[in-house]
């Protein structure tokens, strides 16, 4: 069973309805119990950073997600969500984050063409490094998905799956051990996102 986490924050409709399309078994809980006895944990995530890590910290279910990715359970992170697992974020100030995954969360401001707009919405391609395997065994180098974002990842190399490119290169997925982390929303990505998801269902 996948657990998708209810704190408040994210898109959890989109992402029940994807999983029950691929045929997983599925629920979207706030329950402490139900998430320990989940074999795998997805954590959404929209809107802003420091809303999102204070209601997340409310709930008590930033203790528990720890525990069970200590206890080895795979644990995925999709935009906001993935930007929570990082040390910090600094979105309107420093704000901590799960602190998972080595690095920061910065404004996409700082490194792309002044001419391009903010948010960056839209469709990109992956550009992944490494073999493809885990995660992205179901998909190829180039295959596009839909992002939505102002902020990105950095400071994060050694864990970078894959980037895409908007007038420079940004953190598009990250991986360390069984904890995993999309900036794009591979439940809006059509049949990409759904393999990405199959992939995750399969670890």
């Amino acid at each position: 069973m996948i657990a998708i986490i209810d704190y408040g924050v994210g898109n959890l409709y989109s992402l029940h309805s994807s999983f029950k399309f691929i045929g997983a078994d599925v629920v979207v809980t706030s329950d402490e119990s139900v998430i320990r006895s989940a074999d795998k944990i997805l954590l959404p995530g929209v809107g802003a950073f420091e809303d999102a890590a204070e209601k997340l910290r409310a709930s008590g279910l930033d203790k528990v997600i720890c525990e069970e990715v200590r206890s080895g359970k795979p644990l995925l992170g999709i935009c906001l969500g993935m930007q929570m697992l990082f040390e910090r974020s600094f979105e309107f100030g420093e704000h901590l984050g799960l602190g998972l995954i080595e690095g920061s969360v910065r404004p996409i401001s700082d490194v792309i063409p002044k001419n391009l707009k903010i948010p960056h919405i839209g469709w990109n391609p992956l550009i992944i490094k490494g073999e493809r395997d885990g995660i992205f065994k179901y998909i190829k180098d180039g295959d596009c998905v839909y992002f939505v974002h102002s902020y990105y990842a950095t400071e994060c190399e050694s864990s970078v799956i894959a980037d895409t490119e908007y007038g420079a290169p940004l953190t598009a997925a990250v991986a360390k051990g069984n904890v995993y982390g999309m900036q794009f929303h591979p439940e809006k990505s059509g049949q990409v996102g759904l393999n990405i998801l199959r992939a995750f269902c399969e670890l």
